[in-house]
């Protein structure tokens, strides 16, 4: 892989919160559909529960005081759908969510409070609503339209689709990117909002499904705007053409979500598998390892208790495990409070705000999470390296030259007397380890940092004690 030279500096300093903004917050009423359900209803896909981006304005102090210092939103612009990935129009704010003034004040009042602002890209596809396909349905042959996209027959038919969909569904039809006026439209909209808003980067929604040459010349014209702007790629499998430096400057992490629930939830990994496929993965990034957007749960996948069967102390362990490897951690809106729920539509309940139904062991945990890796830098920038795989326990240390972090993750039975050889990981190596989590210091004997009792699913974070 090639170096990205530009990768944004500020990355590395992220934490993400991902927030689907039809279930974060509702705060205008005035604006919701005449079908919105009451706030809390069990959703369906075609249920409204009236979110907007007045409530995640409301709830920026939330989320700073959470420690979280970057947004990722799922799409926001005028679309028929709840989950707005169907546009009608890419230049519109969806009414239901707010308008333009609206949005530039998130943006604004995020920027100083420190956070940045990611918006969804969904360029493959836009929805049946789109004005341009609207046109070709309503002139068909004589429609100007009609090469914007993929069509069989002068008639549009939709039940099935007799055009390119995304994912065969009739009312995603597929952008023809191979057609100039349709990227020139779509670099328009790229520009649009990162000029007349100041948002800080594009996450890309299925990028596989559109040429390599339209995400080419994306990045050129996002990169001229703002150097500094993120581009991270939806990714399930792995990078591959992603982090050339041609296109992105990540992708978002799902494979270390797959290994780290089949160590932590599944029991599906011992220590030694999984530290063998966490080392793969960071060959791959290479240098570029570090601004990778980790994480354990989106609107996409069941949320992560629910990974865990509604085990905290494994979601915990999960938590440790993906604060603390190289890369960007991204928290789904809901998760540091325990919320649960199967895969789309049960992972898009609304937030809940009743303080009494969250879970705080999981709260405490993330807040001490995202303060320990604003803290340390090894955490950021810091090397990794493993000191210890048996059976289930896993060790691994996170250093740089003046920082130090040594994690032990135990998903499984107690074990006594664990002996981690430290000596020749480290020079000088310090005598004695703090625990962030519970306290308890552990000392240094014969070059071995010594653990008289790790608990079943136990983590223990260790920072040097200094005289």
């Amino acid at each position: 892989m090639k170096k990205i030279i530009n990768s944004p500096a500020w990355v590395r300093d992220a934490v993400f919160y991902q927030i689907f903004p039809e279930r974060f917050a509702n705060g205008d009423p005035s604006n919701d559909p005449d079908w919105v359900l009451p706030w809390g209803t069990q959703p369906t896909p075609l249920s409204f529960m009236g979110g907007d981006l007045q409530g995640i304005l409301d709830h920026l102090p939330y989320l700073k005081e959470m420690g979280f210092n970057a947004i990722y939103l799922t799409p926001i612009f005028a679309a028929l759908s709840n989950h707005k990935y169907d546009a009608s129009d890419y230049l519109k704010i969806d009414p239901q969510f707010g308008d333009l003034a609206l949005f530039k004040k998130l943006v604004s009042d995020a920027h100083q409070q420190g956070i940045r602002v990611v918006l969804d890209a969904v360029f493959n596809h836009c929805g049946d609503g789109f004005w341009a396909f609207q046109d070709v349905m309503q002139h068909k042959e004589k429609s100007v339209y009609r090469d914007w996209f993929h069509l069989t027959a002068a008639e549009i038919e939709q039940t099935p689709p007799n055009y390119q969909t995304c994912g065969g569904a009739g009312f995603l039809p597929k952008l023809n990117l191979q057609n100039a006026d349709v990227r020139n439209y779509l670099f328009t909209v790229a520009e649009y909002w990162l000029k007349e808003t100041g948002m800080d980067g594009w996450r890309l929604d299925v990028p596989w499904k559109a040429p390599l040459e339209f995400w080419r010349e994306f990045r050129q014209v996002v990169k001229k705007v703002n150097p500094q702007a993120y581009i991270v790629a939806e990714s399930w499998r792995d990078g591959l053409y992603w982090l050339e430096g041609d296109t992105c400057d990540a992708v978002m992490n799902y494979p270390l979500r797959d290994y780290i629930l089949d160590y932590c939830a599944r029991d599906a990994m011992d220590a030694e598998d999984y530290d063998h496929f966490v080392k793969r993965l960071l060959e791959q990034y290479a240098d570029q390892a570090a601004v990778q957007l980790n994480l354990l749960g989106s609107h996409d996948t069941e949320r992560i208790l629910t990974s865990c069967n509604q085990d905290v102390e494994r979601a915990m362990l999960a938590f440790i495990c993906m604060f603390t490897a190289v890369g960007v951690p991204m928290v789904y809106y809901g998760d540091e409070n325990g919320m649960s729920g199967k895969n789309d539509p049960d992972c898009r309940k609304c937030m809940q705000w009743d303080t009494a139904q969250w879970n705080h062991r999981i709260r405490a945990l993330l807040k001490t999470l995202i303060a320990l890796r604003n803290e340390h830098p090894a955490l950021r920038d810091g090397a990794y390296t493993t000191l210890l795989t048996f059976n289930g326990v896993y060790a691994y240390l996170r250093a740089d030259s003046n920082d130090k972090v040594l994690v032990v993750i135990n998903p499984r039975v107690l074990r006594s007397n664990v002996k981690i050889q430290i000596e020749g990981a480290l020079q000088n190596v310090p005598v004695k380890w703090r625990d962030v989590l519970s306290g308890e210091v552990f000392s240094i004997q014969d070059g071995n940092l010594c653990i008289p009792t790790l608990a079943e699913k136990q983590g223990l974070i260790l920072i040097a004690e200094t005289d």
